[in-house]
């Protein structure tokens, strides 16, 4: 268990890490192509991106980021962007109003404290408003190549159901983020969190998993949450992620 203050935890069980380690090979054989969805050119693009990728598509935000990073290319362009020309750019994306805002905040925050570049290290990331952990390990993850677990919805909806972290820490992101770090080596953390999160959107969605069409069923706990049924199952299956 996970200490909450210094993120310490227990020697994890030798079977779980092999069970764990097992399930992570098997999602990287079904998934050869996964990697972040979200379409980037840079650290700024990517920070962009995964602040307005709350409550909505990678693909809705995709959709808008070459109109909006065509007008404001960077941190300087964009501390100095129209509030509501923003807003009318990403309005798709739903709750444009607060991304908008968080946009504009951290842009500025950038210019300000970091001479426009986006820092590297989580401690400076998390200052920025708008940008928490998982936010923070997206982007050193993808942009700066520095390991990190990304705990997204579908993240801690699949470690529960695998049965890496008991119910109660997975409602904790910080926790489940140690938890879960410590059965795989520090530099599989930001494919492993890639594998999980396709998986999570494309097979074991969060109200009805495609049991019998997981290649991980064998290991998994909980399967029969959904159909176990082959043909029933390979229905639910989607060939791109749904968020």
């Amino acid at each position: 268990m996970p200490d909450r203050q210094t993120g310490a935890v227990d020697r994890p069980d030798t079977a779980l890490v092999r069970r764990a380690r097992k399930v992570n090979r098997v999602l990287a054989e079904t998934y050869p192509d996964a990697g972040c969805e979200l379409d980037f050119r840079d650290p700024f693009e990517l920070l962009v991106a995964t602040v307005m990728s709350a409550q909505t598509t990678d693909r809705r935000v995709n959709a808008v980021t070459p109109t909006l990073f065509a007008r404001f290319p960077d941190a300087t362009a964009m501390a100095a962007a129209d509030r509501a020309e923003v807003e009318e750019i990403i309005r798709s994306t739903g709750f444009y109003r607060a991304k908008t805002e968080s946009v504009l905040k951290l842009s500025a925050a950038l210019v300000e404290r970091f001479d426009g570049q986006v820092p590297g290290r989580l401690s400076d990331l998390v200052t920025l408003p708008g940008v928490g952990r998982k936010t923070a390990n997206v982007v050193l993850g993808n942009a700066f190549g520095v390991p990190g677990i990304t705990v997204d919805t579908h993240f801690a909806r699949l470690v529960r159901r695998l049965g890496w972290v008991d119910p109660e820490t997975a409602k904790d992101p910080v926790r489940t983020e140690h938890a879960v770090g410590a059965l795989f080596p520090r530099k599989d953390w930001t494919m492993l969190s890639h594998h999980l999160i396709w998986h999570g959107r494309r097979r074991c969605h969060a109200r009805k998993p495609a049991c019998g069409a997981c290649p991980v069923a064998r290991w998994c706990p909980s399967f029969g949450e959904g159909p176990t049924d082959p043909v029933e199952a390979a229905k639910l299956v989607t060939t791109q992620g749904r968020a």
